[in-house]
């Protein structure tokens, strides 16, 4: 029996990601692309922050992608998305975009593709993504009104000058308050902070005496290592790629031009 194909653009993204192959978690980052997608087609704002994860997208027909002003919707999508997020979040965006239309185009479910404009933007040369931040910097971004365990994340990385992933590792029951460093394993060397972190840690940790130091927002998805998973509050360990997001959305204002956003590895101390 032929399968009919689908009307409602949701209904084509979840058959793409059935067919796609692609794990669970990976599964959900492409549906929130991609429904984020559907609100440009709609001709509305697509909502952003925490909010994009949770919104429900507009409910509207697939035949929308062969609309004529199809193409120019997810232009100007596209230029409000890069105003939001980092270059490179926004061309996988992108990607998850191109690699469903042209499945839906393949099997005749649409018949043009509206995403042939829509090219990659570019990337920050390595020098300019590597750049230290200044003190004049870092005193802007101390400055910020951000929320205390995003606050406590950069003076770490800053103050310790650890790779993000060693500091994204740490435990609670890791940190050697008094010392000002983390207990580690041997031949490793322990992360040392300074009195910003120091201020910061123990208002962070609460109480905590176990699991990941740095959270999400939300409780851990179903079968996440123990390891990864707070055993208080049931959050999962931040990851570097929200992390790294975060860090650019809340820099946005601060940089020239605005709306770039600095990264999280310019955080590190000038050698």
């Amino acid at each position: 029996m032929t399968e009919l194909p689908p009307v409602e653009y949701g209904l084509a993204v979840e058959r793409y990601l059935a067919a796609s192959g692609l794990a669970g978690g990976s599964r959900r980052i492409y549906r929130i692309a991609l429904n984020t997608w559907a609100w440009a087609l709609a001709d509305r704002p697509a909502p952003t922050g925490p909010e994009r994860r949770r919104a429900r997208p507009p409910v509207l027909p697939l035949a929308l992608l062969d609309h004529p002003d199809a193409a120019e919707r997810l232009r100007a999508a596209a230029t409000a998305r890069g105003a939001a997020t980092d270059p490179r979040t926004l061309n996988r965006e992108l990607s998850t975009l191109r690699t469903a239309v042209a499945w839906w185009l393949a099997r005749g479910w649409i018949d043009g593709d509206p995403t042939t404009d829509l090219r990659p933007v570019p990337l920050p040369t390595p020098a300019e993504a590597a750049a230290p931040l200044a003190e004049e910097q870092l005193r802007a971004l101390f400055a910020l009104r951000a929320p205390l365990r995003e606050q406590a994340l950069w003076h770490l990385l800053h103050e310790s000058g650890a790779a993000i992933e060693t500091v994204l590792a740490l435990n609670a029951d890791q940190l050697d308050l008094p010392r000002r460093r983390s207990w580690s394993r041997p031949g490793q060397p322990p992360v040392r902070w300074q009195s910003g972190s120091a201020r910061l840690l123990p208002l962070l940790i609460a109480g905590r005496t176990g699991g990941p130091l740095f959270l999400t927002d939300r409780r851990a998805p179903a079968g996440t290592p123990a390891a990864d998973r707070c055993p208080h509050t049931g959050r999962a360990r931040l990851s570097y790629r929200r992390a790294a997001e975060l860090f650019t959305a809340h820099t946005r204002t601060l940089t020239e031009p605005p709306g770039t956003g600095w990264t999280l590895r310019q955080l590190r101390p000038g050698r």
